[in-house]
């Protein structure tokens, strides 16, 4: 049998993957281990096959907390609770044996594999439907392109890209995944992946309930439209593929903001809700519930969740990023819990404070599961897991939303030197909330309505600071609320700086290290992050 470079790690996934489906995958293998040669040969085979894609989502390595952390490296978090590894990386001196960073790239890897696998069998499978076979191969694709897409931002260099190879490649097998001459390389190859996924999958509106939460068109289109933004930092060119895709989103995917409820607060703070898991902002989300999901929401609750949960405590808001809000922006307490600010928690209600806290806020858009259930009791709320070790709730993590659409074609037509035309998709989010339009907007303005609409989101505020250029205010130092009394709602406060100022350097800090581990693994094969 011929050598297989990353082939046997694939396969793994895979087989991890369908353990979860159902335990019984296994039980057509005459005798002894599963056996490639004996898969993909029904429709089951191919659905067993679709459904590893996803296991990945679910993971605290990925969209639980780890990938999380080089986004915090913004101006609008700071760590919280003490944590080496993620220190190390908030300011910039990480030695890429983190944690944080080595599982996050062997996890986005793990998918693109198991992608890789769909893609090379599912054409040859047998005794299945070409319907399923179609849109097997197409999740397959989006996948393989949303993996390689937070590889490349996040580890891709102008003069290095990431490691990619797949069986469309002859010399797939036989190889060690080249890494690509620059990140460039991998977005065009992430963007032909999508389009491939894009021709192949349903829109999200034809999926039953149980199939909620697949690829579906509109991811696709959503997030090309994001690969062509993070391209255009070295080609502008990129800019024009992007007003006419946000328009389909509108038009054939039929995506919209949610709006028309009785106030603008409750029009924002609905997008974050369990009812509005699948709404018509919706375009891709880690989907949760209480037996699984993102455990994010209980990430960034109080450490210890005031002694009712088993929250973390990470991940806090600044004064900083408090500041940039309007004064009349109802976003701004959606997001942000400061003291003395009321929400719900566990069916009563209280008024916030923290002696977890080092910035004297926390964040506020994932809370609403948290407050169901009646008198203080966890164990009534049926919109969290009763394993607090495992603090995942019914709430889906967004991870693209319409708003953010909206957003990249306001940037992109201002790029374009159509700044007019911007102000219509930048102010049908300010309109939203009843903050006033703007007229011909710069990138002043749509940096200000971004870092707002999107704070605290995984939307990446520190890839969009890197992207423009905003280097001092990555390295400016970042401010709390300090209060006299953590354990008092009303306590009074002082505003004292709670991160120093850090030092940013663009020509070593614009891409992430690759863990000298990996390196050594191919024999030096891989090559640095260049200015690491």
């Amino acid at each position: 049998m011929k050598k297989k470079y990353f082939y046997i790690p694939a396969l793994m996934a895979m087989m991890a993957g369908w353990s979860g489906c159902s335990q019984n995958w296994v039980d057509v293998e005459p005798t002894g281990a599963p056996s490639i040669d004996n898969f993909w040969k029904s429709d089951n085979d191919l659905r067993k096959g679709s459904a590893a894609l996803y296991t990945t989502m679910k993971d605290e390595e990925t969209w639980g907390r780890d990938l999380f952390w080089v986004q915090d490296a913004s101006d609008d978090l700071i760590v919280g609770r003490a944590k080496a590894d993620g220190e190390n990386i908030k300011n910039f001196i990480p030695s890429g044996r983190e944690g944080y960073l080595t599982e996050g790239w062997k996890r986005l890897y793990a998918m693109i594999n198991t992608a890789n696998q769909v893609l090379e069998n599912a054409p040859k499978a047998v005794n299945v439907s070409e319907d399923l076979r179609k849109k097997s191969l197409g999740e397959a694709y989006f996948m393989r392109g949303f993996a390689h897409f937070w590889l490349a931002y996040m580890y891709g260099h102008k003069d290095q890209g990431v490691p990619f190879d797949g069986p469309e490649n002859p010399e797939y097998g036989k190889r060690i995944a080249p890494q690509l001459p620059s990140v460039t390389d991998n977005y065009a190859k992430i963007i032909s992946d999508l389009q491939k996924a894009a021709d192949l999958l349903p829109f999200f509106e034809s999926y039953e309930d149980k199939d909620r939460g697949r690829a579906h068109k509109v991811a696709c289109w959503g997030y090309m439209v994001k690969a062509y933004a993070y391209w255009a930092q070295f080609d502008k060119s990129k800019w024009q593929a992007i007003p006419d895709l946000c328009d389909k989103i509108r038009t054939e995917g039929h995506r919209a903001l949610i709006s028309g409820k009785p106030t603008s607060r409750e029009n924002y703070q609905a997008v974050f809700t369990v009812a509005n898991n699948w709404s018509s902002e919706y375009i891709w989300s880690v989907v949760s519930s209480t037996q699984g999901g993102s455990e994010f929401p209980g990430v960034i609750l109080e450490n210890k969740g005031w002694g009712k949960f088993n929250g973390w405590g990470y991940f806090q808001p600044t004064e900083e990023l408090y500041d940039e809000y309007e004064a009349n922006d109802p976003r701004r307490e959606v997001t942000i819990l400061k003291f003395g600010d009321p929400f719900l928690y566990i069916g009563q209600k209280m008024l916030y404070w923290s002696t977890n806290s080092l910035s004297g806020f926390q964040i506020n858009k994932y809370m609403e599961p948290y407050g169901y259930g009646s008198n203080g009791d966890m164990a009534s709320n049926i919109f969290v897991n009763p394993s607090p070790d495992y603090p995942t709730t019914a709430l889906n993590l967004p991870l693209m939303r319409y708003a953010e659409i909206l957003l990249f074609k306001a940037e992109a037509l201002i790029q374009l030197g159509r700044n007019g035309e911007a102000a219509a998709p930048l102010n049908e989010i300010r309109a939203r909330v009843g903050l006033t339009p703007v007229s011909n907007p710069t990138m002043d303005d749509l940096k200000h309505e971004r870092r707002v609409e999107l704070a605290c989101e995984w939307t990446d505020r520190f890839h969009d600071l890197k992207r423009w250029g905003d280097y001092a205010k990555i390295n400016a130092p970042l401010h709390g609320r300090i209060h006299a009394d953590r354990q008092n709602p009303a306590s009074p406060y002082t505003i004292q700086e709670v991160w120093p100022a850090r030092n940013f350097n663009p020509t070593k800090h614009m891409a992430w290290p690759i863990s000298p581990d990996e390196i050594a693994r191919t024999n030096g094969q891989y090559k640095q992050t260049p200015g690491w």
